[in-house]
């Protein structure tokens, strides 16, 4: 393990994207957007996603994590940056591919709004038969 300033990640979900930088070092805090991620993310299990790659690795306190996320709502953006804290660990250890594989967390999840199509009222809802 090479001691760097810093270990980048991308993660996404939906239309979120997120670019994760991890320093060594520090008490574990994550800032989102300049603000602390707790403050953020209000609900108990969008922190948890934030968090689950630091904490399955056993890393939770080992590094402080500056993020920048853009897009999508607050459920996929915490949901990219869970994505783009799993790729930063991997720069930082290859080691930790099997641990992050076994949660999933290596997966970008790839599903998106399916577009409006023409006649339809949203992607598949058709507008109201009516007999008479």
């Amino acid at each position: 393990m090479t001691e760097q300033a810093y270990y980048h990640g991308t993660g996404r979900r939906k239309t979120a994207v997120a670019q994760v930088r991890l320093m060594p070092g520090g008490g574990g805090a994550i800032i989102v957007n300049g603000v602390a991620y707790d403050e953020l993310f209000p609900r108990l299990e969008q922190r948890q996603t934030v968090a689950r790659p630091l904490v399955v690795t056993n890393n939770l306190g080992k590094f402080n994590a500056v993020v920048k996320v853009t897009g999508g709502g607050i459920n996929a953006q915490s949901g990219a940056i869970g994505h783009g804290i799993a790729r930063a660990l991997l720069e930082v250890d290859e080691s930790l591919r099997p641990v992050l594989r076994q949660y999933g967390l290596l997966t970008r999840d790839s599903r998106v709004k399916e577009r409006k199509k023409p006649g339809l009222k949203r992607a598949r809802k058709a507008p109201q038969y009516t007999k008479r």
